[in-house]
């Protein structure tokens, strides 16, 4: 009798979507493509499309599926109990951190989020969360409006500005001797300034620290406009 062989992981959709999610994570968006995809699977890659007809369907499915990951980091989407006038802004802060979190696990995401377009149902729920969370603070849909704008992409967890140069190294010193001579002030301030914990890093700049003051900033005059407007 020959060998009993152990029997194959059926293909699935979401067993793509995390063979991909790991691929990305080990080498790269860059490198996912079909065919490395299906060697990572050991299928044949027309195996593949019969889940997710194309690699744009692999690449949303990615997107949601960081969301998804967001949610379960959260601890669900929905309101906290017991989120008031005093304690929303803390909500939010937490959840955008959650945000964040998840992203540094995943440092290709925020460009592939930006590049997407429309959002999937499960960022969309997210950012429902969040405006529930400012409404239940007493918010009016007016300021979270304004609010949401001014947040920009700190309520995904990075800052859409930055995160493009995350492989850009900080300016070497003879850099910075050329800087000086046009921009004295900038190169005086670049001089002093390090980010040296790439670990919190989407983007050379966007490190933990400065996220979190700006987060803080947008949070304190967001609450201050609040009172301010009864």
């Amino acid at each position: 009798m020959p060998p009993r062989t152990a029997a194959r992981t059926p293909l699935s959709r979401e067993r793509v979507l995390a063979t991909a999610m790991r691929l990305a994570d080990r080498d790269g968006i860059d490198a996912l493509t079909m065919r490395a995809l299906a060697d990572e699977l050991g299928v044949e890659a027309m195996s593949i499309y019969y889940h997710l007809p194309n690699k744009q369907a692999i690449l949303d499915g990615l997107v949601e599926s960081v969301f998804t990951e967001i949610e379960a980091e959260a601890g669900g989407f929905a309101v906290p109990p017991g989120t008031d006038a005093s304690t929303w802004g803390r909500a939010l802060r937490d959840r955008i951190l959650a945000a964040r979190r998840v992203l540094l696990r995943h440092a290709w995401a925020p460009n592939l989020m930006n590049a997407r377009g429309t959002p999937g149902p499960t960022a969309t729920r997210h950012v429902d969360g969040i405006v529930g969370i400012m409404r239940a603070g007493g918010l009016s849909h007016d300021l979270i409006h304004h609010g949401l704008h001014a947040f920009g992409s700190r309520i995904h967890g990075y800052v859409q500005e930055l995160s493009d140069d995350r492989d850009a190294p900080a300016p070497a010193p003879a850099e910075l001797e050329q800087l000086a001579a046009l921009a004295p002030n900038l190169a005086g301030m670049l001089a002093e300034v390090a980010h040296d914990d790439p670990g919190s890093t989407l983007g050379w700049c966007d490190d933990q620290t400065e996220f979190e003051f700006g987060l803080d900033l947008l949070l304190d005059g967001l609450e201050r406009r609040a009172r301010i407007m009864g």
